[in-house]
């Protein structure tokens, strides 16, 4: 059965806020929900989303899980600032302050996109904070940021009109499902909210121009550390994060077990999430 979808006032309601030190050179605000009870389980998203990507899923893994979904740092409803910097690293340290204000010893971390390659980092330096690992369509190797993320990054953006930026946006969301009708209303709506204002447009650009393949390439070598028993939920139609990188992904990551999902594409949790689930917690419940 496909998750009911929550609309993204629902979701904001949901959300709570807290100002942590730590991260920038200055406090920052981050937005996060915190939902359920029971073993800890992190839901990271990538760019250019927010913890709205997993709304119509966060419900059902709720029942079973205590489920903590951040906006990273730029992103949805968290700090905009114009004043720090927003790459992977620096979200690195956005989830291990947060887990340290939660009081979290320990969680699943589940990572797509860019909170993919923040999940790596965790895993890799950090490996005494993770228990299971989910990877899906992450950013990995040399292979991103793609070029409409790269052309975003450049500050020429900012003069731009707020309604190219949704458009922009819809275009790849479009790009990135292979089952059209689950390009809802109410999913276009909620994930390009926060970034359909002036500040929200700039935050976003500020989020691309953070993009860098240093931060991945810097982890291959170290991939066959990573301790954590790990599960590639990859939607193989991807046009971005192939599913070529899911396979070296798996070969390379011991205790790694990859599970293609057919006809889905890159936003594989609205593409898709009724097997998404269905293969999230059977891995989990091993």
């Amino acid at each position: 059965m496909v998750p009911k979808e929550i609309t993204v006032n629902e979701f904001k309601k949901g959300q709570k806020q807290v100002k942590l030190d730590g991260i920038a050179h200055i406090p920052v605000d981050i937005a996060y929900t915190d939902k359920g009870e029971g073993i800890p389980l992190i839901l990271l998203h990538g760019i250019p989303t927010w913890s709205y990507l997993y709304h119509n899923i966060i419900d059902e893994l709720a029942q079973k899980y205590r489920i903590i979904a951040p906006d990273f740092l730029g992103h949805g409803y968290s700090d905009h600032s114009d004043m720090f910097d927003r790459s992977i690293e620096v979200q690195a340290k956005v989830v291990l302050r947060l887990m340290e204000y939660l009081n979290l010893e320990k969680a699943h971390i589940i990572g797509h996109d860019t909170g993919g390659g923040v999940s790596l980092i965790l895993a890799i330096n950090h490996p005494h904070k993770i228990d299971k690992l989910v990877l899906s369509n992450i950013v990995a190797y040399d292979s991103w940021p793609i070029d409409d993320m790269l052309s975003l990054g450049n500050p020429e953006w900012v003069s731009k009109p707020i309604n190219e930026i949704a458009d922009f946006l819809k275009e790849g969301y479009i790009m990135g499902l292979s089952n059209p009708k689950t390009l809802t209303s109410t999913f276009i709506e909620g994930i390009t909210e926060p970034y359909l204002t002036n500040e929200g447009k700039i935050s976003l650009i500020r989020n691309a121009s953070s993009l860098n393949t240093n931060h991945t390439t810097s982890l291959v070598s170290r991939h066959k550390n990573i301790k954590a028993q790990t599960l590639l939920l990859w939607g193989v139609d991807d046009p971005w994060q192939t599913i070529k990188d899911g396979e070296r992904l798996a070969a390379e990551i011991p205790n790694a077990n990859l599970v293609k999902l057919e006809n889905a594409s890159h936003w594989v949790q609205q593409d898709a999430p009724d097997r998404y689930i269905m293969n999230l917690l059977k891995f989990l419940e091993k």
